[in-house]
């Protein structure tokens, strides 16, 4: 009973827009694991954080020797403690410290891209989804008026006050209804199915939703541009790591070892002295001479890569103020679309009330009524088309201004 109280309010109402955009945010798959990318960039950036701080290493070790020196003693055995700091590496853990602080920003980007994406997807499907409906809605009065005149007609067939051919052409439309009826549900079926992979579960209607209509947003960047621009200014930070390996490299270490024995040696019957510790410190500094211009040769490499990305920014640059021009105009075409589908589904409902009573007296014959039924059922889906039609339209104008579309939702 509890259950059923909770579930009852979603069985009444439905599932509106804005409901199924925020439980995709927590329960799509796809953007689930484009967080887990982010949280992997994080990871990566503690690390470079981490080697910044002096490492310590524990070794033991233990060797025999088949054939000992009669100065030095078969079998050996001992542990050593380490700790080795890097003084100067040539800037290396700070540019690879940029680097992914860098991927880091563009993975974030590149979840905001995937989610404002995945949204609009959703949006599209739940409005087109919509319009199947309303179309199939159409399709189920029309194949009842149409079956009401198959019925009344029988009778009149069987009075003897109407043709086997008035008969046949009311049964074939009845027939091509229930056709276009039955295409229509798996349509629905196919894209419901779709829709509710991508919003994580299922339901069983769907509410009314409406965004809010403002032409007046600021553009904004889209998020996957600025992806871009992060993962240029990685590449050149990855192109500095490089060049840093011509500098020199300066560690130093300090380790402390002990020493154990087995069957020692001896001369004279006296024990040879053995090493029972030792402490060791070393520096080192390493540099890069000549390498065959192995290095100069990734630079470039890296330079490249740098250089396609730009060309891809300047063409999504282009390609969004394009979007957004065109989704202007999109929503002036629908808003047109709107007022002429209404006029007509006005016009078409009134003129098949006049011939269905034409018809139902025998002025007007069954070619003629089927026509208007048919005009007035194209007029209403094309109408309830260019509602959910514009609603889409707006979905992408705010898209391409790399807004949430959650926001705008009524």
């Amino acid at each position: 009973m509890i259950l059923f109280l909770l579930l009852f309010p979603a069985i009444l109402f439905g599932e509106d827009l804005k409901t199924l955009l925020e439980f995709a945010r927590q329960n799509n798959n796809l953007l689930n694991a484009s967080k887990i990318s982010v949280q992997a960039k994080v990871q990566e950036l503690n690390s470079v954080k981490s080697s910044y701080y002096p490492v310590i290493d524990a070794t033991t070790f233990y060797k025999r020797d088949d054939d000992p020196t009669p100065f030095y003693p078969g079998t050996t055995y001992g542990a050593t403690a380490k700790i080795s700091f890097n003084i100067y590496d040539g800037g290396k853990k700070a540019y690879t410290k940029k680097q992914k602080n860098n991927e880091l920003t563009a993975q974030k980007f590149s979840h905001k891209e995937n989610t404002k994406l995945m949204f609009l997807n959703i949006t599209k499907e739940f409005f087109n989804l919509k319009t199947l409906y309303s179309s199939l809605q159409a399709k189920e009065e029309a194949s009842k008026d149409v079956k009401a005149q198959l019925e009344r007609v029988q009778h009149f067939f069987e009075a003897n006050l109407a043709t086997s051919d008035d008969v046949d052409k009311l049964q074939s439309a009845y027939a091509r209804n229930i056709y276009d009826i039955e295409s229509l549900k798996f349509k629905i079926y196919s894209l419901k199915s779709n829709l509710e992979l991508q919003v994580g579960k299922k339901f069983t209607k769907l509410d009314s939703s409406k965004f809010k209509k403002s032409l007046n947003e600021n553009k904004v960047q889209l998020d996957s541009i600025e992806k871009l621009k992060y993962t240029q200014k990685a590449l050149r930070n990855l192109s500095q790591t490089v060049s840093s390996y011509y500098y020199p490299n300066i560690n130093i270490a300090d380790s402390y070892t002990v020493f154990g024995y087995e069957d020692k040696p001896s001369f004279a019957n006296q024990p040879i002295p053995l090493l029972d510790k030792q402490n060791e410190i070393t520096a080192t500094l390493s540099m890069r001479l000549f390498d065959f211009g192995t290095l100069n040769e990734q630079k470039e490499a890296l330079k490249l890569q740098a250089d396609a990305l730009n060309e891809k920014i300047i063409y999504k640059t282009k390609e969004q103020q394009m979007q957004l021009e065109l989704s202007l105009h999109r929503i002036k075409t629908t808003m047109l679309n709107i007022e002429s589908s209404k006029i007509a589904l006005k016009s078409s409902t009134n003129a098949l009330k006049t011939i269905t009573k034409k018809y139902e007296a025998g002025i007007v014959d069954n070619i003629t009524y089927l026509d208007a039924l048919s005009s007035k059922t194209q007029a209403k889906a094309l109408y309830e088309k260019s509602l959910n039609d514009l609603e889409i339209a707006y979905a992408i104008y705010y898209y391409y201004n790399s807004k949430n579309l959650e926001d705008y939702l009524k």
